[in-house]
C-alpha cells in the first residue's frame, strides 16, 4: 500500500488518481534484515575438511593410553619384561544432512519474466545460503539432544555434564576425552581471569588455543577492562585528529596471552568457548558441501513449476576435547 499524505504526496482523490497512473522509484536491491555474521562458523567453514561416505564417515584413532611403559635400571640394564597395552581407540562420527529446499511457481515466472524489480528466485537462491548458515550457526551453540543436527559446542567442549559419550567414546571411562569447564562465578570477564583460565586450558592440554568467543555482551565487559588501559601516541606537529581515521580505540579482538577473544552473536551471554583449531573442524561430505541439486518440475505433482534443494552432509568433529575450555557465569551487559 502506498504512503499518501506525507512529503510530496498528497491524500484523497487526488492521490488515488497519481497512484493509478505513476510508476513507484522502486530500488533494485533486496535489504535483508534477519541473519548475522559469525566468526565461528567463518572460521570452520574456512578451516573445513573433506569427509566421503562409509558408516561413521569421520574415524579418528585417538591414543588415550600409553602403548609403553618406561622404567629405572642400574648398572646391570636389566629390566621388566614388556606387557602389551592398549593405547588407541576410536573416535566415531556421523555426518548430518540439511536439506534447503528451493520453489519456483511457474506463473511466477510468467509474470516477473522482463518485469522484476527483485526476481523471486534470485532472492530464495541467495536466502537458501544465509539461512543454511543461520541453522548450522545455531546448532553450533545450543545444540546437545538433536541427534540429526551438528553436535554443537556444548556437547563437544565439555566434561560429561551435558554429553557424556562424544564421538563414541565415553568421558567417564576415559576421563582424556574431557575439557575443562569452568564456573566462573558471575564476575565481569577481565583479562586476567580469562588468563587464568587460558593457563588452565594449557595445563589440561598441553596447547595453546587458538582463539575464543564470546556473546557481544560478555565481550564488551571484557572489553571495557582494556579501554581504561589505552595510551594514544601523538605525533609532533600534528593534530590529535589529523590522521585518516582518527585515532584509534577499542579493538575488534581482545588478545589476552596471545588468544584472540571474539564477539559472536549466536553465542549465548555469560558463555565463553576456548577453541583450538588444529582439533576443531566442520567434516563436509565430498560430494554435499553447499551443493545445489538442480531444479525439478513438479509436474507429477499436478502443479506447474520447479524445486531444487541446497544440501549439506557435515558434522562438527573436535578431535581433542581437552585441548579446548567452556568457561559460564560471567556476567553480561544488556545491549
Amino acid at each position: 500500500m502506498p504512503v499518501l499524505g506525507t512529503g510530496i504526496i498528497p491524500s484523497g482523490s487526488i492521490a488515488n488518481e497519481l497512484t493509478a497512473v505513476t510508476r513507484r522509484a522502486f530500488i533494485p536491491k533486496l535489504v535483508v534484515q534477519l541473519y548475522n555474521s559469525t566468526p565461528l562458523l567463518a572460521a570452520l567453514i574456512a578451516n573445513s575438511q573433506s569427509a566421503s561416505g562409509g558408516v561413521s564417515s569421520v574415524s579418528v584413532p585417538v591414543q588415550g593410553a600409553a602403548f609403553v611403559n618406561g622404567q629405572w635400571s642400574d648398572y646391570s640394564g636389566s629390566f621388566a619384561q614388556p606387557a602389551v597395552q592398549q593405547g588407541a581407540f576410536l573416535a566415531e562420527y556421523n555426518l548430518k544432512l540439511m536439506i534447503t529446499p528451493i520453489p519456483f511457481l511457474g506463473m511466477e515466472g510468467a509474470v516477473q519474466l522482463d518485469y522484476a524489480v527483485i526476481p523471486l528466485i534470485e532472492a530464495r537462491m541467495n536466502d537458501a545460503t544465509n539461512i543454511t548458515c543461520d541453522i548450522m550457526a545455531t546448532a553450533l551453540y545450543n545444540n546437545t539432544t538433536n541427534l540429526q543436527a551438528f553436535i554443537g559446542l556444548p556437547g563437544a567442549i565439555d566434561d560429561g555434564t551435558n554429553m557424556a559419550t562424544y564421538g563414541n567414546i565415553n568421558r567417564t571411562t576415559s576421563t582424556y576425552w574431557k575439557s575443562k569447564v569452568y564456573a566462573a562465578g558471575s564476575v565481569n570477564p577481565t583479562r586476567q581471569n580469562v588468563l587464568q583460565y587460558i593457563s588452565g586450558t594449557v595445563k589440561n592440554g598441553a596447547e595453546v588455543p587458538s582463539f575464543g568467543v564470546c556473546g557481544f555482551g560478555t565481550w564488551t565487559l571484557l572489553a571495557q577492562d582494556y579501554v581504561g588501559q589505552e595510551t594514544y601516541m601523538i605525533t609532533p606537529g600534528d593534530g590529535f585528529d589529523k590522521g585518516e581515521t582518527g585515532p584509534r580505540s577499542g579493538f575488534r579482538a581482545l588478545m589476552v596471552a596471545g588468544v584472540a577473544i571474539f564477539a559472536d552473536p549466536y553465542c549465548p551471554e555469560g558463555t565463553m568457548y576456548l577453541i583450538n583449531s588444529n582439533y576443531a573442524s566442520l567434516y563436509f561430505h565430498e560430494q554435499a558441501s553447499f551443493a545445489f541439486t538442480g531444479f525439478e518440475s513438479t509436474l507429477s505433482n499436478w502443479q506447474l513449476g520447479y524445486v531444487g534443494a541446497l544440501v549439506n552432509i557435515a558434522e562438527l568433529v573436535v578431535t581433542k576435547p581437552k585441548a579446548m575450555t567452556r568457561i559460564g557465569g560471567y556476567n553480561s551487559l544488556t545491549l
